[in-house]
């Protein structure tokens, strides 16, 4: 008896999986929708959003599956100078996040409504491959947010990707 409920169970799940993987349409984007940190996007195929992000303060999270993510969080208050807070959270992120032998600064520069700072890390150990790291301060009147942006390994093509998702976060 306990087994035929087993795999009846087991049977019906695997229906229901079965059938929303047959509704869903192929090419279908993901959405995000974070009403504390107020930021929406549609995501590009490949990316969903994560349950819980792995850092703690960051309200929500997307993820593509190969070593990208990229993580919103409402910031407190006006900011009264966004490259200086950006310069500084990208420091904070880096050493939490990164923790390369050598991490330089490859992009840096004023967006229309903010600024982004963005660092490569590299490593001498055999194992760890190049990092990636993009901060975005977006200075809207009514709600500052900080994004932060990672991708391992560092690759030109999940660069461009991961960049185009913290673009499209308005």
């Amino acid at each position: 008896m306990l087994a035929a409920l087993a795999a009846g169970t087991g049977l019906v799940s695997a229906a229901t999986a079965a059938a929303l993987w047959l509704t869903s349409r192929p090419g279908d984007a993901g959405r995000l929708s974070d009403a504390l940190a107020g930021v929406a996007a549609t995501l590009p195929q490949g990316w969903s959003e994560g349950a819980v992000p792995p850092v703690t303060g960051f309200t929500s999270v997307v993820r593509d599956g190969h070593g990208g993510l990229v993580m919103a969080r409402p910031v407190q208050g006006p900011v009264e100078d966004a490259e200086k807070a950006t310069r500084e959270a990208a420091e904070l992120y880096s050493r939490l996040l990164l923790r390369g032998d050598r991490v330089t600064v490859v992009e840096d520069r004023r967006l229309p409504d903010g600024h982004t700072r963005a660092l490569r890390a590299e490593y001498q150990d055999v194992v760890n491959r190049p990092a990636y790291l993009r901060v975005m301060l977006l200075t809207r009147e009514a709600r500052p947010v900080l994004l932060v942006g990672l991708l391992q390994p560092e690759e030109t093509r999940s660069r461009q990707a991961l960049d185009a998702v913290m673009t499209s976060l308005r």
